[in-house]
């Protein structure tokens, strides 16, 4: 049963994809301004079935230019806590295209659970999972969950001065066991305290559909700062809620 209703999501995503690749591929055709390199320290709060946790997370991202291959970029995150150490470490890899980051391989490891890795196959134009029998076809700007951010960023910088409330950004992102649409909106134009001063931020949200329950991610993207997400906020359907907030920027020497 439970394998019917998975493939069931799956003709039906598919559904989707082949009837509205307009929609889908609304960020394809945008040219793309990437983000400079920088390792991303940030402070951590988390609250896991009501007790509250904090630590420290990490998060690099790297540009590779090469005479010889293909662009390609690189992004892990990191995040641990005092006692348990690492409790999530993550990675995307893949090569940069006209529509953005084509993602190759999305590895994901939670405390106590096994490794998962999401594949992109580019030769069979499909993405399949480790810890699902589910595929999708690639058409072009799908992305995983870590890469999906730093897609957004790269659109969002390419025309700031397009960037108005209500603006929305679409993208069909996978996971660690299959994939759909998100829909980042742009709330407001703002500005927060961090330990880098007060910023000048763009809040954005990407909540689940009104019928799903999904996890809802919220966004502070720095204008002043290659708008870098400054400040990012996870809260499950359950309740689980995770904040980062930035500590600091590093950019490797040129």
């Amino acid at each position: 049963m439970k394998n019917n209703l998975f493939r069931i999501r799956q003709i039906c995503t598919t559904l989707i994809l082949v009837s509205g690749m307009s929609w889908h591929l609304s960020c394809y055709a945008e040219k793309f301004k990437l983000a400079p390199s920088a390792d991303l320290l940030y402070s951590l709060k988390s609250s896991q079935k009501g007790i509250p946790v904090s630590g420290e997370a990490r998060i690099n991202w790297q540009v590779i230019e090469s005479e010889s291959q293909a662009k390609l970029y690189r992004l892990s995150s990191e995040t641990k806590v005092p006692l348990f150490g690492k409790i999530l470490t993550s990675s995307s890899n893949g090569s940069i295209m006209d529509f953005g980051l084509a993602p190759d391989r999305f590895i994901e490891k939670r405390f106590r659970r096994a490794e998962s890795t999401t594949y992109f196959d580019r030769d069979r134009k499909l993405i399949h999972f480790s810890e699902s029998d589910l595929t999708y076809p690639i058409q072009g700007g799908e992305q995983d969950r870590l890469s999906a951010t730093w897609q957004l960023v790269a659109l969002v910088r390419n025309h700031a001065e397009q960037n108005k409330v209500g603006r929305e950004w679409k993208m069909f992102v996978a996971g660690q066991r299959d994939a759909d649409p998100w829909v980042f909106t742009l709330m407001e134009y703002t500005k927060i305290k961090t330990a880098l001063g007060e910023l000048d931020v763009l809040h954005i949200v990407k909540a689940p559909p009104p019928d799903a329950q999904g996890q809802k991610l919220e966004l502070w993207l720095a204008s002043n700062f290659d708008y870098y997400p400054v400040w990012i906020r996870f809260q499950d359907s359950n309740g689980d809620q995770l904040e980062q907030k930035i500590i600091s920027i590093t950019k490797p020497l040129k």
